[in-house]
């Protein structure tokens, strides 16, 4: 190998960010990090005890689920053996704050989510949610947080973003993206500000397909920019790109591979300076039809910085995409200025000091909002309430990629429910029905009209609902452990328990 093709393999593994299975760090990863690689991105996986999550099933007492300070302990020490091996790796996690959760796999989230704190519309209120979340994770040892959600959501049918969002309008999204990630970013967590230029206004789901984006250039900029402009304001370090395609700026595939998008609109329009980060391209609507190697190629030559490769990237695959880097650029195809550009901006924020923080009691958080708070942010039809006797019963339907399969809703906050499943019977009332997205679903939407002829029905929607509210008599616009028993406190507030 020459003295140049080892430069560029050194360069092409320090703008990599891998993931990996299990909650033990491989050997052959913990020697690449030795050895220059950028760092690693941590999943529920590495850090919850599955075992114990399963034999909870968010159904148990809440006194024998799963505590916050197992999964903390595991992150602390799984991150200072990454650290052994790299002193400055990156080490990177999803923590929403919300449905989207990390470090609360087994049990559900004790934060309400950012639908919620929209809703609430209180940027003090965001502001110490974010502190609490960033204060956990540097207490861990992760330095960057792939947060916070910037995508405005216009769209209802938008499968993936939803209560990801802290709202429909650009303003409101805009106060409390610069909320948190000034917060956060006073802890010393650096935040990745998401999906850049905006993945509300679409209604497929870019794990599984190639999202298209179909606005003209002033609603992209009265809307879609406007939350991401505020984070930078509030000093974002990184920005994550979205695999959409965005039509009227670069028609020809998704913004992850796009310089009219990434250079044109996120640097020289926005100002940004910082790191650019790829949204997983392990995902359908990046590599699913050219494969990771390739897509890592074109992210780079667009002006991504570091890449993000999905959770359970192996040994081979790495050495794959490192070889793709390294032919691109002996070929011409990427520049050697371009990869040598991204590993010095990773570099930066790569060496960092991460925060010296200790957190003796991880759920033992200030500031943040109690029950009934939280249930100030639903959404309830005029004279909606538990029916007497109600069964309580959750609609249980296909977790999108990004939340994964974590207790949610009543279930996450120790409280019995009966589940229901496509397919089952519909159920004998009188009943509380309690789903997520029930609009998006024709089958859910069918029994819900079934149950309401049989009799009284109060139907309970924890996803974002539709505009109509047709199948939402209360709407909580999240399905968290806390926003769960802001729900039980409100049902049982408003008569749940009573006798028939």
């Amino acid at each position: 190998m020459s003295q140049q093709t080892s430069e560029y393999r050194h360069l092409a593994a320090s703008v990599l960010l891998p993931g990996f299975r299990g909650p033990t760090l491989p050997d052959w990863l913990r020697a690449r990090l030795a050895a220059g690689l950028a760092g690693v991105c941590l999943f529920a996986e590495n850090i919850v005890d599955e075992s114990a999550a399963r034999s909870t099933g968010g159904d148990a007492d809440g006194d024998t689920q799963p505590s916050a300070g197992d999964s903390d302990a595991r992150l602390a020490a799984l991150t200072a053996q990454i650290r052994a091996a790299n002193p400055t790796a990156v080490v990177a996690i999803d923590e929403e704050g919300g449905d989207v959760t990390r470090l609360a796999a087994a049990t559900g989230s004790p934060y309400p989510g950012n639908a919620v704190l929209g809703r609430l519309d209180d940027p003090t209120l965001t502001a110490a949610v974010a502190r609490a979340v960033a204060t956990r994770l540097a207490a861990g040892g992760v330095t960057l947080n792939l947060a916070p959600v910037a995508d405005v959501n216009s769209n209802p049918l938008n499968p993936v973003i939803g209560v990801r969002s802290f709202g429909a309008s650009a303003e409101l999204a805009a106060r409390h993206v610069a909320a948190w990630t000034a917060a956060h970013e006073e802890v010393g967590v650096a935040t990745s500000v998401k999906h850049f230029p905006g993945h509300g206004d679409v209604a497929l789901d870019s794990h599984h397909d190639l999202p298209v984006l179909d606005v003209d250039r002033d609603l992209l900029r009265s809307r879609e920019l406007v939350p991401f402009a505020a984070a930078i304001a509030a000093g974002a370090r990184t920005v994550m790109t979205s695999h959409i395609v965005v039509r009227s700026v670069d028609p020809t595939g998704p913004a992850t591979f796009s310089a009219p998008v990434l250079q044109g609109l996120l640097r020289d329009e926005l100002g940004f300076s910082g790191v650019i980060v790829s949204d997983a391209l392990d995902m359908r609507g990046a590599s699913g039809a050219i494969g990771i190697p390739a897509a890592a190629v074109r992210a780079l030559a667009a002006g991504v910085d570091l890449l993000c490769l999905g959770p359970r990237i192996t040994d081979a695959q790495l050495t794959d995409i490192e070889s793709a880097i390294v032919a691109a650029v002996e070929s011409g195809a990427l520049s050697a200025d371009r990869l040598r550009e991204a590993a010095a901006r990773v570099a930066t924020l790569a060496t960092t000091a991460p925060p010296a923080v200790q957190l003796d009691d991880p759920s033992a958080a200030t500031g943040l909002p109690d029950a009934d708070r939280i249930a100030a942010a639903f959404d309830v039809r005029p004279g909606a309430v538990p029916p007497p006797g109600a069964r309580l019963v959750q609609i249980e339907t296909a977790a999108n990629v990004a939340v994964g399969r974590i207790p949610w809703g009543l279930a996450a906050a120790g409280v019995a429910v009966d589940r229901i499943h496509p397919g089952d019977p519909v159920p004998a009332g009188p009943l509380v029905l309690i789903g997520k997205d029930n609009h998006r679903y024709s089958w859910v939407c069918e029994m819900i009209d079934k149950t309401r002829i049989v009799g009284p029905t109060l139907v309970v929607d924890m996803g974002w609902p539709s505009p109509d509210r047709a199948y939402a008599d209360v709407a909580t616009f999240g399905a968290s452990r806390a926003v769960g028993v802001a729900l039980h406190h409100w049902l049982i507030a408003h008569g749940l328990g009573q006798a028939r």
